[in-house]
């Protein structure tokens, strides 16, 4: 039997970074990233028992009736409201209610604690590792999973049930099913969250604004806070709170997102490099690469249209 051709992870890892609008794109970029299941259950939580999710241990959890609470410590995860669509980067602790779901690639451990007890699913999974499952963020809360996708809900809903003959087969489709299915809320609420983010303090937009209308500027701390109208301390414990990053972290967001803009109208990297303050190119490969899971070459020849392949 031939075997089929070879799809292309590099291409699909740069469209579901940031170009995930385009469907045929999506669906090859989701069509690559293998899945398989290892096993599911379902468990009763009492009220304070705690979960635990080990690292290294891909895991999907869905959230049948109560609430849970998990702890994602430094790593940044992403969160998804599928009544917005917006998604936003978080860190420390996030409650999930009855319909909600977490992926988790296994790149940490997880802490999750029912305060007033929770029935959920657990579903460990073997994600092979590819260069999209490198774009991805380390851990996506869905909100509302069941309101965003309401067919790969009920599926999740049911797995981990007593075995019957033939359910390591449909066991496997429907883990792949559902496992897709978050990654799509998560993919196209990521493609389309609002730039630049904004907090509810005009002093820290204030600041925020500055950063977006020069991001190849040098800002230094003592600067924003000044914008602010704050001291320096206060000004980089409030705008964490508002952004979830530090004042680095939003500048280094900032940039990416420009360098995304000028390499997709043509620009070199070295002249991108250039205009957004970096002291070497080898210095904005990095940052990009970390914020975008691919290079800047790679984005900036991906950034004609998207081809539909023929079979």
């Amino acid at each position: 039997m031939a075997r089929p051709p070879a799809r292309n992870t590099v291409d699909d890892a740069v469209v579901l970074a940031g170009v995930t609008s385009h469907a045929a794109a999506l669906d090859r970029a989701l069509a690559s990233l293998e899945i398989r299941a290892d096993h599911a259950r379902r468990s009763a939580l009492e009220a304070g028992e705690r979960l635990t999710v080990p690292p290294g241990e891909a895991t999907l959890l869905f959230v049948r009736a109560g609430e849970i609470t998990g702890d994602i410590g430094e790593n940044l995860g992403c969160s998804i409201d599928a009544g917005s669509g917006e998604a936003a980067t978080l860190r420390g602790r996030r409650t999930l209610l009855a319909g909600d779901a977490l992926v988790s690639l296994g790149c940490q451990h997880l802490a999750l604690t029912s305060q007033s007890g929770a029935e959920v699913t657990v579903i460990c999974v073997r994600v092979a590792r590819t260069l999209l499952s490198g774009a991805l963020p380390g851990v996506v809360f869905v909100n509302d999973f069941t309101r965003a996708e309401p067919a790969a809900a009920a599926l999740a809903a049911h797995l981990g049930q007593s075995p019957r003959p033939g359910d390591t087969t449909i066991c496997h489709i429907m883990v792949r099913t559902v496992v897709l299915a978050a990654i799509r809320a998560w993919a196209f609420a990521d493609a389309n969250a609002a730039w630049p983010p904004r907090s509810e303090d005009p002093f820290l937009d204030r600041a925020a604004a500055a950063i977006v209308a020069d991001p190849g500027h040098t800002w230094t701390t003592d600067e924003l806070a000044g914008l602010a109208a704050m001291s320096r301390s206060v000004f980089a414990e409030r705008f964490r709170e508002a952004f979830g990053r530090s004042p680095g972290g939003y500048v280094t967001d900032a940039r990416v997102h420009r360098a995304k803009e000028l390499l997709e109208a043509g620009e070199s990297v070295s002249e991108v490099s250039r205009t957004l303050g970096y002291a070497s190119d080898e210095g904005f490969r990095r940052a990009f690469r970390r914020v975008t899971g691919v290079a800047p070459s790679r984005w900036r020849a991906s950034a004609g249209p998207v081809p539909i392949a023929h079979g």
